[in-house]
C-alpha cells in the first residue's frame, strides 16, 4: 500500500476489532450488506464546510540525526461547493439510519457553518420526534475574535432511531463532592457526612457529596486538546478520547457493534 496516496486500510482479522480508511459512500456500500439494523452506535465528525484543507504531522527520527524530521501530508480538502457537500451529507445520513438497530443512536459533530441545515437533514431522515439532544461542546482555546463573538464552541446532535434507544447517563456520573453549588446549603448530617440541601417548590432536597451529577447538554468539563497534550498525534481536527468515552459509554455496551 503506497502511504502518501491510501485509499483503503484494514486492522484487525476479527470482525469484532476494524478500522478502514476509505471513502464514507464506498464504506457504506460494503458495511451496509453485514451491519443493516445491527450497529449500536454512531459518531461523525465530518467536513465543517470550512472550504479548507487540513494536515497532519508525522515526527520521524532519522538514523544519524539529533532532531527528528516532520512530514507534514495532506489529511482531507473540505472544499466541496455547498450544494455538493449537503447531497454527500444526505446520502451518508440516510446510510447510518439503514445501519443502526432500533435501540441505536447517532451522534453527529458539527459547528455553526453547516449545523442548520444538516439539523434539517436529520429531521428528515430520523424524524423530528426521534431528536434528542443539541449537546454544546464549549472549550476553551487560544486566539480572540474582534469583528465578531469568539467561537468557541461544537454543536453534537444527537438523535435515536427509535423509542427503544438505549441510553445510560448512569455510567459518566461523578460524586458531588463537597464544593456547593447552585446556592445549596451545606451541612454535617448526623453520620457526619457532608450533604447540600436546598428548598424548592415548598420541599427540601439533600444530596450528599456521594451522589452522582450527570451530564447535561452543555460539556464544558472536558477540554480540547492542547499543543503538549500527549493525545496529539499531529491531526488538525483531532477530538479528545474523553468525549468519545462519554459518547461511548451512554449510548452503547460491553460488546455492540
Amino acid at each position: 500500500m503506497d502511504p502518501y496516496n491510501c485509499t483503503q486500510e484494514l486492522h484487525g482479522g476479527t470482525p469484532d476489532n476494524r478500522f478502514y480508511l476509505m471513502d464514507a459512500l464506498e464504506a457504506l456500500e460494503e458495511l451496509l450488506p453485514q451491519y443493516a439494523g445491527k450497529v449500536q452506535l454512531i459518531y461523525l465528525d465530518p467536513p465543517f464546510l470550512t472550504g479548507d484543507t487540513f494536515s497532519y504531522r508525522q515526527h520521524i527520527a532519522l538514523k544519524g540525526h539529533a532532531k527528528p524530521y516532520t512530514l507534514e501530508q495532506t489529511a482531507y480538502s473540505d472544499t466541496l461547493p455547498p450544494e455538493e457537500y449537503y447531497a454527500f451529507m444526505r446520502k451518508i445520513l440516510a446510510g447510518c439510519h439503514e445501519l443502526l438497530s432500533r435501540e441505536g443512536s447517532i451522534y453527529l459533530h458539527v459547528d455553526a457553518r453547516a449545523g442548520a441545515r444538516l439539523r434539517l437533514l436529520l429531521d428528515e431522515i430520523f424524524g423530528e420526534n426521534n431528536f434528542l439532544n443539541e449537546i454544546i461542546w464549549h472549550y476553551k482555546s487560544g486566539g480572540r475574535a474582534k469583528t465578531h463573538y469568539s467561537r468557541k464552541h461544537d454543536n453534537i446532535y444527537f438523535y435515536r432511531k427509535s423509542r427503544d434507544v438505549y441510553f445510560d447517563i448512569a455510567s459518566v456520573g461523578v460524586a458531588r463532592g463537597r464544593e456547593s453549588r447552585n446556592h445549596m446549603r451545606k451541612e454535617v448530617d448526623e453520620n457526619g457526612r457532608v450533604v447540600f440541601t436546598i428548598r424548592s417548590g415548598g420541599k427540601v432536597y439533600t444530596y450528599s457529596e456521594d451522589t452522582p451529577v450527570y451530564p447535561s447538554d452543555v460539556w464544558a468539563d472536558i477540554s480540547h486538546l492542547q499543543q503538549k497534550d500527549p493525545q496529539r498525534t499531529g491531526y488538525e481536527t483531532q477530538k479528545p478520547l474523553k468525549l468519545l468515552e462519554r459518547i461511548v459509554s451512554c449510548s452503547s455496551q460491553e460488546g455492540d457493534l
